[in-house]
């Protein structure tokens, strides 16, 4: 029996990811040029929505993508997307967190402060804080933390810091339990990206205490 597949529309009526090709179909007749592809699975497809079609598609054409970024070839941020940040002060120190939109600015959530914490360990609770929210509301807004080190963790499912528990931060590392624990009970296709923030600036969600 074969499995469905997605279908990423990079260039149609309305770009997006489709779970049938009927839906993909009717967003492609008509439009010249148009650019998609299917995908084995709906984490895939999102992946390849948010990242240049040029990764997965040889286009003839030499003229750039209008949102490709022509000294990078990255493509700009979605502005329909949730930003998350950390702020520490110190390492370890004071630590406190918060999700905004993107597009907006406007906060979503901001949590803190906790004591004795680390930044890799904010955004990482960050991070799981908006897949949670999001799963709850049955939102997949993509996510962008400019911390690579939380973004491995998220997806290894595991924090692993080597600051050590207290009784300072014991309450902070109930938190990395729950989300942990969080991150193996609940399948997610929400994308988590990197910001890139040599190239586009400081991430929205910024404390603006550098």
């Amino acid at each position: 029996m074969s499995k469905n597949k997605f279908y990423v529309v990079w260039k149609g009526k309305q770009p997006g990811v489709y779970s049938s090709w009927e839906e993909c179909k009717s967003q492609i007749d008509g439009i010249k040029d148009a650019v998609y592809k299917s995908f084995h699975t709906e984490q895939q497809a999102h992946e390849a929505f948010n990242s240049p079609f040029s990764n997965y598609i040889k286009k003839k054409s030499s003229s750039p993508r209008k949102n490709l970024d022509q000294k990078s070839g990255l493509l700009q941020p979605i502005p329909e997307s949730i930003s998350v940040d950390a702020a520490c002060s110190g390492n370890p120190g004071m630590l406190e967190y918060r999700g905004v939109y993107t597009r907006t600015g406007k906060e979503i959530f901001h949590q803190g402060p906790f004591q004795n914490g680390t930044n890799n360990i904010g955004e990482f609770l960050a991070i799981v804080h908006a897949l949670a929210l999001q799963t709850k509301k049955n939102t997949s807004f993509p996510i962008y933390s400019d911390s690579a080190t939380a973004i491995k963790w998220v997806k290894t499912k595991k924090a692993k810091t080597k600051l050590k528990e207290s009784p300072e931060n014991k309450y902070l590392f109930e938190l990395i339990e729950r989300a942990e624990t969080w991150l193996e009970q609940y399948e997610y296709s929400i994308p988590v990206l990197k910001w890139e923030t040599e190239i586009w600036g400081e991430i929205p969600a910024d404390f603006g205490r550098k």
